[in-house]
């Protein structure tokens, strides 16, 4: 839990939260801050499992399942390959297109090259490609004069893709099941804030929307879980404009590491399909394994 990427807050609550649900399964629990020792800790530990509470860059994309399969500690969540892929935001779309999953146009593109002008017609979202948790998200509205003045804390190299208005979806799987749909309604963008802070959000749970979007969305969810190549579990993220139809319904990303947080979607939806966040996290651990 913790480690070292822009989502470490996220990690910790994620990480504690866990870590308590196990010790009430009655597993032996050690909680680690995952820090630039973490091989050398897990070697001195030499635990029979590594639940991974790690968001964003290093622990979820593929970086520390790496190094778990070199010690050859089981590990929960997905291996090296299918969190690289899902974590780096471009890639994910190309698998998705070649799935025939719906999303929108997006590229690649220098930082400094958006800040000079705009690289696509707006209205355009700028984001970097390798974090999730709305990190460094910045909107650019339609009829906008000037490009996006993007931090110095941006990457080098950052996604821009098409803007797609509508309503907040979300699905998980767990195993190989899509559970639900949420519909994440919201004052105004989904950011971080919105995501993490008591009150930031509320979930409509199941969301209500037509039959054939919410069947839409289980099925897109477990196609994208497949496609990747994810293991346990997922979720994944949907934009609809509801005046389209199943036209307005796009794919924005996968997470191999949903949150497990007090607001987190992922156990809200096992509760909702009888799952206890207990026997989530317990199930994860009994999936757990290299090899991935």
């Amino acid at each position: 839990m913790g480690g070292l990427s822009a989502e470490r807050e996220v990690s910790l609550s994620t990480g504690r939260e866990c870590a308590e649900a196990l010790r009430s399964e009655g597993f032996d629990v050690t909680e680690l801050d995952a820090g630039h020792d973490l091989a050398f800790r897990l070697t001195e530990l030499s635990p029979d499992v590594v639940f991974n509470a790690l968001h964003g860059r290093w622990g979820e994309d593929g970086c520390v399942q790496g190094m778990l399969e070199w010690l050859q500690i089981p590990y929960t969540h997905s291996g090296v390959l299918a969190s690289a892929l899902a974590l780096d935001k471009e890639r994910t779309k190309a698998i998705y297109r070649a799935n025939g999953l719906p999303v929108v146009e997006s590229l690649l593109a220098e930082a400094d090259d958006v800040r000079k002008s705009h690289v696509m017609e707006p209205p355009y979202v700028v984001k970097p490609y390798n974090e999730g948790s709305s990190v460094g998200v910045y909107i650019v509205q339609d009829g906008a004069n000037t490009p996006p003045q993007l931090s110095r804390e941006m990457p080098d190299v950052v996604m821009v893709e098409q803007y797609a208005p509508g309503r907040e979806l979300t699905t998980t799987v767990v195993g190989d099941t899509a559970l639900t749909v949420t519909d994440i309604i919201t004052e105004g963008w989904y950011d971080y804030h919105a995501k993490y802070d008591v009150g930031g959000s509320r979930h409509e749970l199941p969301a209500d929307v037509p039959q054939e979007i919410f069947d839409a969305c289980l099925d897109y969810a477990a196609r994208a879980h497949v496609a990747l190549g994810c293991r346990s579990i997922s979720r994944t993220d949907f934009r609809w404009d509801e005046g389209r139809g199943l036209a307005g319904l796009i794919l924005l990303e996968t997470n191999t590491q949903p949150g497990m947080t007090p607001t987190s979607l992922a156990p809200e939806q096992a509760a909702h399909c009888g799952m206890s966040f207990g026997k989530l996290c317990r199930q994860l651990v009994e999936e757990a394994s290299c090899n991935r």
